[in-house]
């Protein structure tokens, strides 16, 4: 089935209306841009035809390009895939450069108007199609339009970076190529990305008439006419020279080297404004190919985009019948509580918001409603979304609320004993069939399934904080854990539009199994006398999103003491992190606990904002003579966490390595350019990786150690993802 539709109209107009068919949302595939090539054609040749307008038949315009096109097209290459992927780009600045052109002639006159009239969001290619169009109208909805390419690893490569540049020039156009935002309506007629926002039911009607008595200039575009010069000034202007120098100094202070794309984006706009405009697409396709040839970009597409997409959508979900959630509660209202009531009411859910005391309780739903007023104050949210969401927020002591909850998610205090009690209350009201998932972030379901009746129905589910804007969550089966538990926590977290990872019981699951050893590496060399500063910017280097320091003071010096007390009584004589726990527990009793009590590994003013690492850390250990090099603390702290993925894989924690990349990127910020450890070290290669480890070991002990499973595949010469990208597990190999 088509998924264009091209209807002509008595007035002269004819509407080309993408409706991808059997898809919520519109994207677009090789197959449909033949098609609209074929219609602009069939429009452009037929006389009676005064003008176009491009629109959608969904609520949204489009959701970008269909990247396993691209992919494919890779695969389809055989030998010369980048040739493949060039060709393919320009086949489509061809389409659009046919739409912008429209007909004219080399005066520019002879041409149709064509107008893009957007019903709703509009991202990628679905942008980049508007660009290309004469006149732009957009619904005055809560939609957004933008370019969020950089996000995925890519940038804008269907014109839309060179158009867009060329519009409003270089400086202005960075916070949507550079920063990937979207826009809504009217802030994007302020960025030219659209000229006009009008009622939802004027929408079409507008376009038409525009089209009508659009004349030859209206829809010649700027770098068409004679004298067209660069808004904010040439490269080679000073005015324009200084945009550029700024916008570089910008590009590397935000991305510290390690995103292809960004860098590959300021060269497009950069060489592109030296040259006539059908050269600069040119210089553009050149640029994109290598961006997506670059294996950085790939693991980035790949991680963010094709395996984030198969998660949520149930790549690992159990056959089981459908298990959206009707009626939840949740079982504690601290601030975990409080926001996974926030986003289950969010998502339409009927939430009970149980504590101890109605006092607690009513100040887990005022949490909810704090950021529901953050979204009014914004013009995000209106009144009547806030009393719909409070509406379905219950904030009691009654366990008798309870009943009808087909989900309980207890986010009590982290204490064996307090969640047994919680557990046995709960099962004591609720139906048969309730699932009953445990909040944890390191208690094993194993042991807190103890407490209940029906241990196939337990489950964990870890969510990361703050529960509003953390995306991940980790679903942690427990030994007995039945197939309808794992189903009920997916459909679950689909419901509240996060990602989930589904792991198997072990200490500190996935997550939290990978991203201490790297806050530990961090502390290790405080005690070693290497510089805080060198560790922290080795690691901002990386493309972490903070340094181990850093983390631990956002989550807090006194978590870490616990966990580490907790982990030494487990493991007795095994525990290997005596070092850390000096420096740590040394902190802890100077009250210096991090951020939330002002001080820790940084000082902090009176308002909490970062001053700089705090120099009594320095008094205390102070930096060695002889300083590492800077590759030598990147390697402990990148592979302090990549080891310990693939033992969480090798020992079956983890069991796909789609969600160990997924998960690392969004539930720590792992250097999200590499697209995850298990593509990191398909990047650097298994041979390599092995190297570093050699060296570590013998230099820094034995929690460095080449896992076998990874010394194996070196000496195989394999990658992961030709090995287990489907999704097999690593016992099954």
């Amino acid at each position: 089935m088509a998924d264009f539709k091209l209807e002509k109209h008595d007035d002269g107009v004819a509407v080309l209306t993408w409706d991808a068919a059997g898809k919520s949302m519109n994207v677009m595939t090789r197959e449909a841009f033949e098609q609209v090539d074929g219609m602009i054609d069939d429009v452009l040749s037929d006389d009676a035809v005064k003008g176009l307008v491009i629109t959608s038949g969904k609520k949204d315009f489009a959701g970008g390009m269909d990247l396993n096109v691209l992919a494919k097209i890779r695969e389809e290459a055989g030998d010369d895939p980048a040739r493949a992927l060039f060709d393919f780009t320009m086949e489509g600045h061809r389409i659009l450069r046919k739409i912008e052109r429209a007909g004219m002639d080399d005066k520019n006159k002879g041409g149709k108007p064509i107008a893009c009239a957007l019903p709703g969001t509009s991202a990628g290619i679905g942008t980049e199609i508007a660009l290309a169009c004469h006149r732009r109208f957009m619904a005055d909805t809560k939609a957004k339009i933008g370019l969020p390419e950089i996000m995925v690893g890519l940038f804008p490569g269907a014109g839309g970076t060179t158009r867009y540049s060329r519009m409003v020039g270089a400086m202005a156009a960075s916070p949507v190529l550079l920063e990937g935002k979207m826009l809504d309506p009217k802030k994007a007629k302020g960025a030219s990305l659209v000229d006009e926002v009008v009622p939802a039911d004027e929408l079409l009607d507008r376009a038409r008439a525009w089209v009508l008595g659009a004349s030859d200039a209206d829809i010649v575009k700027p770098w068409d006419q004679k004298g067209w010069k660069m808004p904010g000034g040439e490269p080679y202007h000073p005015s324009g020279f200084m945009t550029f120098v700024g916008a570089s100094a910008m590009v590397n202070g935000k991305t510290k080297g390690v995103y292809p794309a960004a860098k590959a984006l300021l060269s497009v706009v950069y060489e592109g404004a030296l040259v006539p405009f059908d050269t600069a697409l040119r210089i553009e396709a050149r640029w994109f190919v290598s961006v997506l040839m670059n294996p950085s970009s790939s693991a980035m597409i790949r991680s963010l985009f094709l395996n984030k997409q198969a998660l949520e959508k149930g790549a690992n979900r159990p056959d089981a019948p459908d298990q959206r959630v009707r009626k939840v509660g949740v079982m504690g209202a601290g601030m975990m509580g409080a926001g996974i009531a926030y986003v289950s009411a969010l998502a339409g859910i009927e939430v009970v918001l149980i504590d101890q005391k109605q006092e607690a309780a009513d100040k887990g739903r005022s949490h909810a409603e704090g950021i529901l007023d953050t979204g009014i104050s914004r013009k995000k949210v209106t009144d009547e979304k806030k009393a719909e969401v409070l509406g379905r927020i219950t904030a009691t002591t009654d366990y008798d609320a309870l009943r009808g909850c087909d989900l309980i998610v207890e986010a009590v205090f982290e204490d064996t004993g307090i969640k047994a009690e919680v557990t046995k209350a709960v099962e004591a009201v609720v139906d048969a069939d309730c699932i009953f998932a445990t909040n944890t972030s390191t208690l094993p379901i194993g042991d807190l399934a103890q407490a209940s009746q029906r241990p196939e129905q337990f489950i964990g589910i870890h969510f990361f904080s703050p529960v509003d804007k953390m995306n991940l969550v980790e679903i942690i089966k427990g030994e007995k854990t039945g197939p309808r538990a794992v189903a009920k926590a997916l459909d679950y977290v689909r419901q509240i539009r996060k990602t989930p990872i589904v792991v198997n019981d072990a200490r500190f699951f996935y997550a939290n199994r990978c991203i201490i050893p790297y806050i530990n590496e961090g502390v290790r060399m405080v005690k070693e006398g290497v510089e805080p500063a060198l560790i922290e910017n080795a690691a901002k280097l990386l493309g972490f999103p903070l340094g181990p320091l850093q983390l631990i003071d956002e989550t807090s010096i006194d978590l870490g003491v616990k966990i580490a007390k907790a982990t030494r009584a487990a493991m007795g004589e095994a525990y290997p992190d005596e070092a850390v726990d000096e420096v740590l527990f040394w902190m802890a009793d100077r009250d210096r606990l991090g951020r939330k009590s002002n001080a820790g590994f940084y000082s902090y003013d009176d308002k909490g904002k970062r001053q700089g690492l705090w120099d009594g850390l320095s008094e205390k250990y102070p930096a060695a003579d002889a300083q590492p090099e800077l590759t030598r603390v990147q390697h402990r702290l990148m592979m302090a966490q990549v080891l310990e993925a693939v033992r969480a894989f090798e020992d079956g924690v983890l069991e796909d390595i789609r969600e160990g990349d997924v998960g690392a990127i969004l539930g720590w910020g792992f250097a999200p350019w590499s697209g995850g450890p298990f593509s990191w070290l398909d990047v650097v290669g298994a041979d390599r990786a092995v190297e570093i480890c050699d060296a570590l070991t013998a230099e820094e002990g034995p929690r460095f150690e080449t896992p076998a499973l990874l010394r194996e595949m070196a000496e195989a010469g394999q990658t992961f993802y030709a090995r287990y990208g489907d999704g097999a597990a690593a016992e099954a190999a």
